[in-house]
């Protein structure tokens, strides 16, 4: 029986490995060039003659057929709603802080009335770098900017109400400190967001139409052309009550599901400002966690679909079932992942009572890894003193913390090792193989065949480490597949269980209460509806832990 070993058209798809099997075959039996053979939908074309056994050619068939398929695997299949650009960014920045400074600070008030005098707002040494210097000093990535709290007092030259900076003594009238915290940020590379309250209890024309088209969606207008690029758009449910409005003095209510019309006043900063996220309890690109406290629920799904209190109603900011958005959902129909929002101090503004209840750094560790370590991005209050500046309390807090995660993550004890894995999709493990797990990429990532979802991995480090974090991340392009996960590590000669969470998501960080020892770890998917996408596997020992 005549046979033509052959060289493909588009050989490209195969190369080295073709021509190396090809020179393998090259024994026994002479064979004609020209003969033509089609397999596996491709035509191939002996180019010269050359001598090969049967044992040797179904070896190079076998061969073929192999890198044809790993070379034929698509990527998995996209699961459930999926993050566009602007919220993958998001989710890579992880810690920002919210700064709250305003007449609010000379007044001892968390929430000013909108009848304070301008007069009293003169920092002395306002300083912007001081701030964001020790906001960049504890690993956070950005500031949010509260440009104007429900006082209704503007904290830069705006034309839409004379209750702002200008009205100041600060810098003789001449002062915007929106402008110097931009300039701060463009220095330190910080990003920068700005939340503008909805609310306004000094402006006569709250609770009527005008107020939202003609004040605060001309507010909002400001402060994306004058002080962008923004990255976050903030907004929240303060919505109506008591206030100065004006001089009414007056409890002022509104449809808190139709006043603002988000749709219209969200089209603004989707305009001006289009890299930015939008944050609200109805998102629509970052909901609210549901509670002040800086944390997640310990399952955590960045799928959400916000529900109104009441029957039939359409949900809108401070009009939620916000408690909701503590876990998500997993059959949520929007990705929506969550902010994690508390303050340095007990209040959001300054309070000299509350000089010595600073946080301290373990209790900001503790809240990184219920935030960030869910897969939500941790937003942390900052309150400057009637000096303008940070107290020194809260900036060596910042710079502690901040120390203690760079130790922490600095060094990957599983860079190096290898990795063994029960399934790589379509065999191909330069694209989907487990060695992804270990680079600098979110989003290279160890894959399966579609029909293996509860996969396992063996880690070998070669030599006893020590570990009290292990960091867990899925390749979130494709969505959020994982839905259950175990750890074990190897000791006395078997496997023993250590670890163990649920959703994972853009970030899971699991802590333990000590340090484990062992030079072999396995990670088990436990629980998946698809096939999985996960992107990276690291284990890290947090300083002065046994």
């Amino acid at each position: 029986m005549a046979t033509s070993l052959l060289t493909p058209t588009g050989a490209s798809l195969v190369g080295p490995l073709y021509r190396r099997a090809v020179k393998r075959a090259m024994t026994t039996s002479k064979y004609r060039a020209g003969a033509p053979l089609h397999f596996y939908q491709k035509t191939f074309t002996l180019a010269k003659p050359i001598t090969v056994s049967m044992k040797q050619l179904f070896s190079t068939v076998f061969l073929l057929f192999t890198a044809l398929f790993a070379v034929a695997q698509p990527a998995p299949k996209p699961y459930g709603p999926l993050p566009i650009e602007r919220q993958l960014k998001w989710q890579e920045t992880e810690m920002y802080c919210i700064i709250h400074f305003g007449v609010d600070t000379y007044t001892d008030k968390e929430w000013g009335y909108g009848d304070e005098d301008l007069q009293i707002f003169n920092p002395t040494q306002f300083n912007a770098m001081q701030i964001v210097g020790a906001a960049k000093a504890g690993g956070f990535k950005g500031i949010v900017v509260v440009a104007k709290h429900h006082d209704g007092f503007c904290l830069w030259p705006t034309k839409t109400t004379e209750h702002n900076i200008s009205k100041s003594p600060y810098k003789n009238g001449k002062g915007d400190i929106l402008q110097e915290y931009r300039d701060a940020c463009n220095k330190l590379g910080m990003k920068m967001g700005v939340y503008c309250s909805p609310w306004d209890r000094n402006n006569a024309l709250y609770g009527k139409p005008e107020y939202v088209t003609d004040v605060y969606r001309k507010q909002l207008e400001e402060l994306y052309t004058r002080y962008g690029p923004i990255f976050i758009s903030w907004f929240d449910g303060a919505n109506g009550g008591d206030g100065y409005y004006g001089g009414a003095r007056e409890v002022r209510k509104i449809d808190r599901s139709t006043y603002y019309g988000w749709d219209t006043t969200w089209a603004i900063p989707r305009k001006l400002a289009p890299g930015a996220v939008l944050f609200g309890d109805v998102g629509p690109d970052v909901r609210w966690v549901g509670n002040e406290k800086g944390h997640a629920g310990e399952t955590c799904w960045a799928t959400y679909t916000p529900h109104a209190p009441d029957e039939g109603k359409t949900p809108g900011n401070g009009y939620t079932k916000d408690y909701e958005g503590t876990e998500g959902q997993r059959d949520g129909k929007y990705w929506m992942p969550a902010e994690c929002d508390v303050s340095l101090r007990p209040g959001w503004f300054y309070h000299k009572t509350q000089d010595d209840k600073v946080k301290s750094p373990d209790t900001l560790l503790s809240l990184y890894y219920q935030s960030v370590g869910r897969g939500a991005c941790l937003d942390l209050g900052l309150s400057p003193d009637r000096r303008g500046l940070l107290y020194e309390n809260d900036v060596n807090a910042l710079k502690q913390f901040g120390e203690i995660l760079k130790q922490t993550f600095a060094v990957n004890l599983a860079k190096g090792a290898t990795l063994k894995a029960s399934n790589v999709r379509g065999g191909n493990k330069t694209k989907f193989g487990p060695q992804n797990l270990l680079d600098n990429s979110r989003y290279s990532y160890w894959a399966t065949d579609d029909n293996i979802t509860t996969p396992q991995l063996i880690i070998n480090l070669h030599q006893q480490k020590t570990f009290n974090v292990i960091r867990l991340r899925e390749n979130i392009k494709l969505g959020q597949r994982i839905e259950a996960v175990a750890v074990d590590a190897y000791k006395d000669g078997k496997w023993v269980e250590i670890a163990a969470a649920t959703s994972i998501g853009g970030n899971r960080l699991i802590r333990m209460p000590q340090g484990v020892s062992t030079s072999k770890v396995r990670l088990r998917i436990v629980k998946s509806p698809v096939c999985i996408a996960l992107s990276d596997f690291g284990l890290y020992m947090e300083p002065g832990r046994i």
